[in-house]
């Protein structure tokens, strides 16, 4: 059984690679299509697959299945406890109950 701190380190580790904050970038237009992502990125369908993975584990991106072909979007509800959570653990002399994310 994953820890807290095991889950909020899945948080921080979607927002720790350039290409992911790049995927997260063309998602802020709304909903994608792994094909479209596939399009726009210099990555190949098990680069995507990749890092489509890690940052749907964090929750802050959710997919759904349409077809032969996964849609991807931000999720507003994984991006504002990422928010909060940075929020708390860098705002000194805070006390917080440990919470699991958006799961």
């Amino acid at each position: 059984m994953a820890t807290v701190h095991e889950g909020n380190a899945k948080i921080f580790k979607a927002f720790c690679d350039e290409k992911r904050l790049r995927i997260l970038e063309l998602l802020r237009g709304g909903e994608k299509c792994a094909c479209v992502l596939l399009e726009q990125l210099d990555l190949g369908q098990s680069g995507l697959s990749y890092h489509m993975k890690i940052l749907v584990e964090s929750g802050v991106v959710e997919s759904r299945q349409e077809g032969k072909w996964t849609h991807y979007k931000i999720s507003e509800k994984g991006s504002s406890y990422a928010g909060t959570l940075l929020k708390e653990l860098t705002t000194p002399g805070l006390v917080t109950e440990e919470k699991n994310c958006c799961k």
